[in-house]
């Protein structure tokens, strides 16, 4: 039998980490026999133009969207539908229009979490909870998240499915000829991709720079992408005109340079082939999974960054270096330690890849789909499906 699955998720053109996630594991499920077709939900801020898998387009802040869309998904021959969760994706206080949206619909149910707090809101902790005891299974993408699914929220493990985020394999230039394509020929390269907002910590590596460059003077760290759509709606570009006056201060100009656009997914590619150094210097202790951090894993980069959630699984063993949060000083020691140790960068570069190609979006849609059947075999049995 071949499933069809529906995705409650943002997705492209809307420019969003959850809507680029979406995009890509429909695409390497699709490749597989087991899956019919994938079809979307997307939630929109504004207006966008879809490609024809988009069923319905539910504006996030309007609920009757929601009564609409729960109508169609119950009338079609859809057999399971698979929440993206992110609490800012959905209207309402802390995006509490999802759980009226997922009770209407007669569907089996698998949420994927994409943030899981340890430390939530009486209203976070009661939507995450109220989700997750609605869903057949529950998909978080580390095993401390797990953890933290038992422990904080009570969910049984027996619900819970860890899937790793998925990262694109391509076969790419060497990274002496990317280097050159970009200008960057003879740079010792560290970057940072992603769109940008305050909780990144940015002037932190900014000021490690200055740090670096002593030693280093050839280095040259790329902050990749723009400011987030949301930052952007509501306070402009004040978080990136921080950035560059810091730069100006430090008169850092050759050594940080701003790629100041949405990049495509070859070119975020490129950018990781062509760096010496990925670095998350985020401040955010909780985050559980990210998605730049997962693709700079799966290209096997050797790893400076900030001890969050997600980093502290993914760079054990001695598959990175975890710095102090908010310290450049910090940053700049794990920057200059990696860059004067070939040996060492080379051997976590090694480690690193062993990790990430495990992350290969064919083996999590594989994964994914693996898990659809046991959803809706589980609920074949007790009735839900006809």
């Amino acid at each position: 039998m071949a499933i069809k699955p529906v995705f409650v998720s943002t997705y492209p053109p809307r420019e969003c980490g959850i809507a680029t996630f979406t995009q890509d594991l429909v695409n390497a499920i699709e490749k597989y026999n087991d899956v019919r077709r994938c079809y979307i939900i997307a939630l929109s801020k504004d207006k966008h133009i879809y490609d024809n898998r988009v069923l319905y387009d539910i504006n996030q802040d309007k609920f009757s969207g929601y009564v609409k869309a729960a109508n169609l998904i119950n009338m079609s021959d859809i057999d399971v539908v698979i929440i993206e969760h992110e609490y800012g994706i959905f209207g309402g206080e802390d995006g509490d229009y999802i759980i009226p949206f997922v009770k209407l619909i007669k569907k089996p149910i698998i949420t994927t979490f994409h943030t899981v707090l340890k430390n939530p809101t009486a209203k976070q902790f009661e939507i995450l909870k109220k989700l997750a005891d609605l869903s057949s299974k529950v998909v978080t993408m580390a095993k401390t998240t797990k953890d933290v699914l038992m422990e904080v929220y009570d969910i049984e493990e027996e619900k819970i499915e860890i899937v790793h985020h998925g990262v694109p394999y391509m076969e790419l230039d060497d990274k002496e000829t990317l280097k050159e394509k970009y200008g960057l020929k003879g740079r010792k390269v560290i970057s940072t991709f992603g769109l940008i907002s305050p909780g990144k910590g940015l002037e932190y590596a900014i000021e490690a720079m200055n740090k670096v460059r002593k030693e280093f003077p050839e280095s040259v760290y790329l902050i990749l992408g723009q400011t987030h759509p949301n930052i952007k709606r509501i306070k402009g570009e004040e978080y990136r005109e921080k950035l560059i006056n810091i730069v100006k201060e430090l008169k850092l100009e050759n050594n940080v340079q701003f790629v100041d656009r949405y990049l495509t997914k070859i070119e975020i590619m490129e950018y990781l082939r062509l760096s010496d150094i990925y670095l998350t210097p985020y401040i955010g202790r909780e985050q559980a999974v990210s998605g730049t951090l997962a693709y700079a894993i799966g290209s096997g980069k050797a790893i400076v960054s900030t001890p969050y959630t997600y980093a502290q699984e993914m760079l054990s063993d001695g598959r990175g270096v975890l710095v102090e949060f908010e310290d450049a000083q910090s940053i700049a020691d794990g920057i200059l330690m990696l860059l004067k140790d070939e040996n060492l960068r080379k051997e976590i570069e090694r480690k690193t890849l062993e990790i990430g190609k495990e992350m290969y979006w064919h083996n999590v849609a594989k994964r994914m789909i693996d898990i659809f059947y046991d959803v809706v075999e589980i609920n074949k049995k007790v009735g839900v499906i006809a």
